[in-house]
Order: C-alpha cells, then structure tokens, then sequence
C-alpha cells in the first residue's frame, strides 16, 4: 500500500508517500480501506516533534478515517466486508490513517453516516469526538443552558455551536471578523468578533464554556460563568484559573478527546438528521499530505481532509 510516512520530525515537507506492507487485522480488528483521512493540529504538531505521542519517528500520521471495510479479523461481529465506516481509532496510540489501509479495533468505528461523503466523515471524527465529549460527557449540557464555544469556525468549534444548537442550548461564539458570518449561519445566537472587543462584556450568565484556544483567555473565560458553571477546556488550565475557578464555584474540566463508537452514533444521527454539517475547507490527495499541513496551518474555516 501507499502510506505518508516522516523518517524525522520537523515541517510539513518531511512528509512523504513511500511503499510500505500492507497491515493485516488481528483478533477484533478490521481492514479499512481509507478512502479520507482527515487532518487535525494534533497531527501537526506531533509531526514537527512539539507533542510525541508516536516517539521517535518513522511513525505514520492521522486518526480520522473513513472508508470501506476489507476484511474481517478473527471474532468480529456487526461488520461486514463492504460497510462504509468511519472513527478515531487507537487515539493517542498511532492508528496510521494517512494510507491507502489501515488496521484499526472493529469497537472503535462505527458506520459512517449516510447523508456524509467519505471526506467529510473522514473530517468529523476527532473534531466531533472533543465537541461531544466536551459537551455532553465532561460538561454535561442540558437544554435551556447557554453556551459559549471559542473558536467557533474552527474544527471542534464549528461542530460544538451545531451540536449545543442541536441539544437545546442558547449558543455564543467567538471568531475573526472574517468568520463571523459562516459561524452566524452554523446557528450561533450571538457571535463576538474577538478582534475588536472582550467578549467578557458581550455575554454573562453563561452555564458552560468549552475552551479551545488557551493562554489568558481560560482565566477570562470564568468570568462569564454563573456560580455552578463549568469550563471544558481543550489544553491546561493554571493553577491560579483552577484556584479562582474554585473560589467562585466553578468547575473546571481539563479533557483529552477518546475513542467513542457511542458517541460517532451519536454524531452520525445528528448528520442524518440534518442538525450537524462538517464545513471541509479542502481536499488533498495523499500525496500532498505535507501541504495539507501547511494549509491547515493557516487555520481555514472547518476542517482540512486527505482524500485517498
């Protein structure tokens, strides 16, 4: 099969197409042949060695997947050779999704949604996962609550206004001013243009923050949340924000995203149901998968994805 592989870590040129041996599912596995393989900024950085999740290279890149079943390793169930399928598998463990196949746990994908095309349920696992998790599981949102997703045409961004929208919730979010509209149309109640004023004074009251950007704006997130309120953020969080955060009543959240088959159903039914589009800024074939990294870099609109 071709793979994108790096022998070394660094920019996005140190990612190249080679031949390498095709993988062979063992027992609970299955064979996917990848048909998209979306890119997220965790690939990014542990490609330029800044987050070593896969150690030392050579190690192939990607968790987002989405293709068609192969074959069937020994002892799986509820799968057939030729089911459409998509997930996030082995997270944070390499799953290797920029390949043309890929061996992954039959319980950690699911069958892909069948108003989504291949790139764009290759796009939605990772950046649905942490929107949904985010949420649901670690935030535990409720209809009626109101929210404010950071980032809110980014990858997990624009996916967290359209699942809280689809939940019930009164939604705000953040972006550049060039954004503001696609964000006003994923259904956003109020979007704050970051640039020009502190969204600290556009919204108060708020029940849930899902953090995705980090630095200060963690710390300043808390000042727009009711006492009981909770903040899900993406990346650390000080101890001064936790120490504040606990003074005023607030629970914090720090989440890493997980492989979920529940919640790719989850996910999937929100799609099919026409609550939850994934925005694909591009498409690249497998062998531009290093300026795929550095488009993604310029952080477009939505979601990045290589289309096998």
């Amino acid at each position: 099969m071709r793979a994108v592989i790096q022998n070394s870590v660094g920019g996005p040129d140190v990612l190249v197409i080679a031949d390498q041996p095709d993988p062979t599912p063992k027992a609970g596995e299955v064979l996917v042949r990848v048909r998209a393989a979306g890119i997220n900024p965790v690939d990014g950085a542990v490609r330029a060695g800044r987050y070593k999740l896969l150690g030392e290279p050579p190690f192939i890149l990607g968790w987002d997947i989405s293709g068609t079943v192969e074959t069937l390793g020994p002892g799986v169930i509820g799968l057939k050779v030729g089911h459409e399928v998509f997930g996030m598998p082995r997270f944070p463990k390499q799953a290797a999704a920029y390949a043309e196949l890929a061996a992954v746990p039959a319980n950690e994908i699911a069958l892909k949604p069948k108003s989504a095309d291949h790139p764009q349920a290759g796009a939605l696992p990772l950046a649905g996962l942490t929107a949904w998790q985010g949420l649901v599981r670690h935030g535990g949102l409720k209809s009626g609550q109101r929210v404010l997703v950071h980032a809110g045409a980014g990858g997990v961004g624009h996916l967290a206004v359209q699942i809280a929208k689809a939940r019930g919730a009164w939604v705000a979010s953040t972006a550049s001013p060039d954004k503001l509209d696609f964000v006003r149309k994923l259904g956003a109640d109020e979007v704050i243009d970051y640039t020009s004023g502190d969204f600290t004074e556009k919204v108060r009251d708020v029940d849930l923050v899902l953090e995705t950007v980090g630095g200060d704006q963690t710390e300043r997130s808390l000042k727009v949340l009711r006492r009981g309120g909770v903040l899900v953020s993406l990346l650390n969080v000080s101890d001064a924000a936790k120490a504040k955060a606990s003074a005023e009543g607030i629970r914090v959240e720090r989440m890493s995203v997980v492989p979920d088959r529940e919640a790719l159903l989850e996910l999937g039914r929100l799609i099919d149901a026409g609550k939850l589009t994934v925005h694909v800024a591009k498409r690249f074939p497998l062998e531009q998968a290093g300026a795929a990294h550095a488009f993604l870099a310029t952080k477009p609109i939505g979601k990045v994805v290589l289309a096998v």
